[in-house]
């Protein structure tokens, strides 16, 4: 047998070191620990943790139909590594068509559900066509969500149809929330609705992470008909001190309005900007708001103001896909989200600032 060269050590002793270096790293990175008493920090995509866009009916984007909002999410749908989950009321819009073909091109998961009314649109049979699985609610109630969930990580929703009218003709917000625990708020309500067939009085009141705080920012997340949104709204109204805006394409709730009345009748100033075409609608609420000392104003868009908005104390907005009416709190799908911070509510004032100069008192 040769003899071993001095200081030499065996490969075998050699390997055991290395294997016990290896596990003491591990050990002191957590990897082999028991599972910490509380979860793990949420997972964040880079950047802030809100985007906001407002479509402009009579900007430059608008003349070209090409460069709104639509873009913003289709940017991101194309920067998405994994998955793209969309729930959208109605579809037709070329650019999200593509973004959405070229996700499916590159192997992600792209899954579609939509309401059947609008099912058959040709983009949605485009994306049927190259294999994008999509669905329809099928009920009588309607599918009234717009949002997109990708890479489960970031969320887009809002009062915009991705349509041709929601982006370029109608005033209308988009909304991305970059927080991986909205993310599977909104991943659990479409998967109810793909997976499990439930839409409407079927759906359940299972939201993981119903409150959420995003970078110190606290948020509420509400799905309809199962979370009691329309309670939690008064709630919310009752509780202004000073002012209440508001922006809405229909305000027919009954609760809603007397929440608001009772504020105004407590001296707090409310102002509203409503969609005129919805004004002579059965069960309207805006006469006898407007009768109560709310300034009320018809919008002075040609096509739809179409926004779901309410600004209290210029600290919290609410805003979504739900109408302020009974056919959104008790039979359709829609999402709320609640966000309680200044920044955000003076963007959305910005808006409202704008539309209620332009309207008809």
């Amino acid at each position: 047998m040769m003899p071993r060269a001095p200081g030499r050590t065996p490969l075998g002793v050699l390997a055991v070191l290395l294997l016990m270096a290896g596990l003491f790293y591990l050990y002191q990175w957590g990897e082999l620990r028991e599972p910490p008493a509380t979860p793990w920090p949420e997972r964040r995509a880079p950047g802030r943790w809100y985007s906001l866009y407002f479509s402009e009916p009579s900007g430059p984007a608008a003349e070209r139909l090409r460069g709104g909002p639509d873009a913003a999410l289709a940017a991101a749908i194309d920067r998405a590594g994994a998955s793209v989950d969309v729930a959208a009321y109605h579809l037709n819009l070329w650019s999200l068509r593509d973004a959405l073909l070229r996700a499916q091109r590159r192997g992600l998961t792209v899954r579609v559900v939509t309401e059947s009314d609008n099912i058959l649109e040709p983009e949605i049979a485009d994306l049927e066509a190259e294999g994008v699985p999509v669905i329809g609610d099928r009920g009588e109630a309607l599918m009234h969500h717009k949002f997109v969930v990708i890479d489960e990580m970031e969320v887009w929703t809002g009062s915009m149809n991705f349509t041709l009218n929601g982006v370029y003709r109608n005033n209308n917000n988009l909304l991305r929330v970059r927080s991986s625990r909205v993310a599977e708020d909104y991943r659990r309500e479409f998967d109810e609705m793909f997976l499990e067939d439930r839409f409407g009085r079927r759906s359940l009141r299972d939201t993981p992470y119903p409150v959420v705080t995003v970078e110190g920012v606290p948020l509420e997340v509400y799905f309809s008909p199962d979370d009691g949104v329309q309670a939690r709204i008064v709630e919310l109204i009752q509780g202004a001190r000073q002012r209440i805006e508001f922006m809405a394409y229909a305000f027919t709730s009954d609760a809603l309005a007397e929440a608001v009345l009772e504020r105004a009748a407590a001296g707090v100033r409310v102002r509203g900007v409503v969609e005129a075409g919805q004004v002579g609608n059965l069960g309207s609420e805006v006469e006898r708001l407007a009768a109560g000392g709310v300034e009320v104003r018809l919008d002075a868009n040609p096509r739809n103001m179409h926004h779901k908005v309410i600004i209290i104390d210029g600290v919290t907005v609410i805003t979504g896909s739900y109408n302020f009416s009974r056919s959104a709190e008790e039979r359709n799908d829609e999402n709320v989200l609640v966000i309680h911070d200044a920044e955000v509510a003076g963007q959305y004032l910005i808006e409202f600032n704008r539309l209620f100069a332009a309207a008809l008192p």
